[in-house]
């Protein structure tokens, strides 16, 4: 009996520390750039989503940017190409762009479907949507890779609308020209600009690692809380490398424009988005800004 009487004053103690940043947090809006082995595993992927409903129900407003790039690669595959990248940028010429599309729909109404599920509104748009994303052709280096864009302005009319009326924006990472040419967006740099463009209280990325280290080779290093200057120094000694420095300065770039706190999370982990927002420890990397 007295297992079970701590077990319930466990779960109460736990909803009183959550009490103060549900209280900080409440009407506000959150940005989760949802992507890596969190949007394949069936378990984890339920996690997160359950954990964008509570988010919600709270009182929270959340809002789903997500990508999809292995879903494409397997799809790409079957068509017989070879999935191309640049500098972890897809190579999409206008057969991969049209596959993109299709797959990204799927994906978002999957997503879709699973959060109405749980018994909260939700709805399924694209950049393309409300001229939401318009962009440019990106380049890497001064070399073409196909429709692959670059955000120049965010017109957040449609997001605004869907939150107002109760509903959990998802957003597939598809955007347009003023030619009307579709472009396949890297889903966190759509994110960051999403985020900017709302004034979000905070950006999380679901990644597959754990947060930033300050020894990547040490899991005792992992760093908490990073500055602006603290997270730019990181790249600049050469502490941080590969794949991490966009993901970083994609941090540093939302942080710049007006997000209070960029949190880089282990998607791995179940309920990860409540352990980061709602506990005193956290579980990855939030970087604010230097004020």
């Amino acid at each position: 009996m007295n297992s079970e009487l701590d077990n319930v004053v466990f779960k109460a103690e736990t909803l009183i520390e959550a009490l103060p940043y549900i209280q900080k947090f409440n009407n506000k809006i959150v940005v989760v750039k949802y992507g890596g082995s969190a949007m394949l595993d069936p378990f984890l992927k339920m996690n997160v989503i359950k954990d964008v409903a509570l988010l919600k129900l709270v009182g929270m407003h959340p809002v789903i940017v997500h990508g999809g790039g292995k879903e494409i690669s397997k799809w790409v595959g079957l068509m017989g190409k070879e999935p191309q990248f640049v500098e972890g940028l897809r190579v999409t010429d206008e057969e991969t762009m049209e596959v993109a599309e299709m797959v990204l729909s799927k994906v978002n109404k999957s997503l879709v479907t699973m959060i109405e599920e749980l018994g909260v509104n939700a709805c399924g748009i694209s950049g393309k949507d409300g001229g939401m994303l318009k962009c440019s052709k990106k380049t890497v280096n001064g070399q073409d890779i196909g429709f692959v864009g670059n955000v120049n302005e965010v017109n957040t009319d449609v997001i605004d609308t869907l939150i107002e009326n109760g509903y959990v924006p998802v957003i597939a990472p598809i955007g347009m020209d003023d030619d009307g040419n579709s472009y396949n967006i890297n889903a966190d740099d759509a994110a960051c600009a999403i985020a900017a463009a709302l004034g979000a209280e905070k950006l999380a990325f679901l990644t597959d690692i754990e947060g930033v280290r300050r020894d990547p080779e040490d899991p005792d290093s992992l760093i908490s809380q990073l500055t602006l200057t603290e997270a730019e120094g990181l790249i600049t000694d050469g502490i941080v490398g590969g794949g991490m420095i966009p993901k970083i300065r994609n941090c540093i770039e939302a942080a710049k424009n007006g997000v209070s706190r960029v949190h880089i999370i282990d998607g791995r982990s179940p309920h990860c988005l409540l352990l980061e927002f709602f506990t005193n420890k956290g579980i990855g990397t939030a970087i604010i800004n230097d004020q």
